[in-house]
């Protein structure tokens, strides 16, 4: 499998969040001597209301022309300015977690970045944030930036993992990736405990076994420094973030591959840390895991 990036597809909303997966974008882009084509989505106007409030719809439409052209003059203005110029500007209109990752396949980009967009608890809890509904279409890996403002730096990356079937093809990425940028690897295993009670002799036991597994899978020559650990928490987003925000890593990569039911009542684990850690997560989305 080529884990190569080529093309990256920066999405963004004009937000300070966009802008820091910029910085990212720039930076993947320069070690992998990749392109970068800037996407924003301008949302569109109900068009079922187009019938019932006919009059509405000229006016609506010239709004949404005002708004495509203030778009692509910004955009322009960004690429004139920033390290990389932009191989494409691409100005789409519609709902933007869906039009991204159709952009992104028919572009034949092989990264989407974008930033971690808040949304109100109550759309957070029916829809997601744009962020999350564009990993969950994806065919590509989602790079999605934090809130905070930060230099775009890799060095240290967190790959969470959980034995599950389809790990490798994560760690093979992992390495792809530690390996262009000359970082360090650590893998982690989070033993979930939830409130259930154990010995410290079972804990111990169990913490031995998952380090034992960790330790026995599929080895990578090369000058890439890797570590296993393995930790125990209450559950694994809060063990992720905890261990990424104390030993400072640069990046957390993971892959998110549960069920629709699941996703939709509980969220991914994935998603759970995106919302939560102070760095980047580079998720691999389901469907690229299984490709």
């Amino acid at each position: 499998m080529n884990y190569q990036i080529k093309n990256i597809l920066w999405s963004t909303d004009f937000s300070a969040e966009s802008l820091t997966a910029l910085n990212y974008a720039n930076y993947l882009a320069e070690h992998f001597k990749a392109s970068i084509k800037a996407v924003h989505v301008v949302p569109d106007f109900a068009p079922a209301l187009y019938e019932t409030r006919a009059m509405m719809v000229a006016d609506l439409v010239k709004r949404q022309e005002d708004l495509i052209v203030k778009a692509r003059k910004r955009l322009e203005k960004i690429s004139a300015k920033n390290p990389i110029k932009f191989s494409k500007i691409l100005i789409e209109t519609g709902a933007a977690g869906k039009k991204v990752p159709e952009i992104a396949e028919k572009e034949h980009c092989q990264l989407i970045a974008v930033g971690r967009k808040g949304m109100s608890a109550l759309e957070k809890i029916l829809l997601g944030s744009v962020a999350n509904q564009i990993l969950r279409r994806s065919k590509v890996p989602v790079l999605i930036a934090p809130k905070k403002r930060r230099q775009a730096q890799i060095k240290k990356i967190l790959v969470p993992t959980d034995f599950s079937a389809g790990e490798e093809r994560e760690r093979d990425y992992a390495w792809t990736l530690a390996s262009k940028l000359q970082a360090d690897l650590t893998l982690i295993y989070v033993l979930e405990l939830y409130d259930f009670k154990f010995s410290p002799e079972e804990v111990k036991a169990l913490m031995d076994e998952a380090l034992t597994r960790l330790q026995n899978r599929k080895k990578r020559r090369g000058n890439i420094k890797v570590d296993e650990v393995v930790i125990r928490d209450l559950n694994a987003p809060a063990g992720i973030v905890t261990y990424a925000n104390r030993h400072k890593f640069d990046l957390i990569l993971m892959s998110t591959c549960v069920s629709p039911v699941e996703r939709f009542f509980l969220g991914s684990t994935t998603e759970k840390v995106i919302s939560y850690a102070a760095m980047p997560v580079l998720a691999l989305p389901a469907a690229y895991c299984k490709t």
